[in-house]
């Protein structure tokens, strides 16, 4: 039989707000799964509606940059490029680039975007940037498709290194979310933040071997060179599929903790925040 529950007799929860540092509480996350699908598919359909070309977009903008930086950087500037044919060698590196910045981009904006959502029901936050960043993940596979498509034309084969590929899109996905943790939080205080990211963007992509190979340096600026994250990503993109000569291992490594580091204390830092979002988004 049915209990009905008068209103004196319904559960009564209070939120309140955790002073100081706490805890990240990434169960929540997990309890909250259905939302953080929702959420990703939601900004997939959102980015394509009302557009003529639709998904197309996420295949025109990196392939239109190849075809400029192989015009300009490859054909006038004769850019090294390893060996490799310099339109996949400068294509290899914006597909995982184009995921990095279209997710940093979204996720940056996300919680003001998304302030009505905050200040109506009890969520984890952390689930905004995330699924911004996740939505990329479509954007991805369709552009990697004209990727292997340009292995066929070039006569490339894949190596048995292949296989870590996964693992390096697994850390072009938390360097994404471990800085946008850091902007999005700021960006509910400050709104200069905005304007402060196409810049940050502009500059880290000329920090980023995109047009040029990294072996243009010696040991061990090279390694120190793996500071920043999307050097290991792309030098282990194209060490994966092109088959470069030198292996990425030592940039993959410091990439690889600087991005924990990152992740981590962007984490704590948002959760630091997050007691503050409803009132200033």
């Amino acid at each position: 039989m049915k209990k009905n529950y008068s209103v004196s007799e319904s559960p009564v929860i209070l939120l309140r707000p955790s002073p100081g540092w706490v805890a990240l509480k990434l169960n929540e996350l997990w309890d909250y799964k259905e939302l953080l699908y929702f959420l990703i598919w939601r900004d997939v359909k959102v980015r394509y509606k009302q557009t003529v070309l639709g998904a197309g977009w996420a295949i025109i903008q990196p392939f239109f940059t190849m075809v400029v930086f192989s015009l300009f950087f490859g054909k006038l500037a004769k850019m090294p490029s390893d060996g490799i044919p310099y339109p996949i060698f400068s294509y290899a590196a914006l597909v995982p680039w184009t995921f990095f910045t279209n997710g940093l981009n979204k996720a940056s904006n996300s919680l003001v975007s998304n302030a009505n959502l905050i200040k109506k029901v009890y969520f984890p936050r952390l689930c905004i940037p995330i699924a911004s960043v996740l939505s990329g993940v479509f954007d991805f596979l369709l552009s990697f498709t004209v990727l292997i498509a340009m292995m066929f034309y070039y006569n490339l084969t894949p190596t048995i290194n292949i296989v870590w590929l996964p693992c390096l899109l697994l850390l072009a996905l938390c360097a994404s979310l471990s800085v946008s943790l850091w902007l999005s939080a700021m960006n509910v205080q400050f709104r200069d933040v905005r304007y402060i990211v196409p810049f940050i963007i502009q500059f880290w992509m000329f920090a980023t071997p995109i047009v040029y190979p990294s072996s243009l340096l010696p040991e061990p600026w090279r390694t120190v060179y793996g500071i920043n994250p999307m050097v290991g990503v792309v030098e282990g993109f194209r060490w994966a599929l092109l088959g470069t000569t030198t292996a990425p291992g030592s940039i993959i490594i410091v990439s690889s903790l600087v991005t924990f580091l990152l992740l981590v204390s962007g984490a704590f830092y948002f959760r630091r925040m997050e007691k503050s979002f409803a009132d200033v988004a």
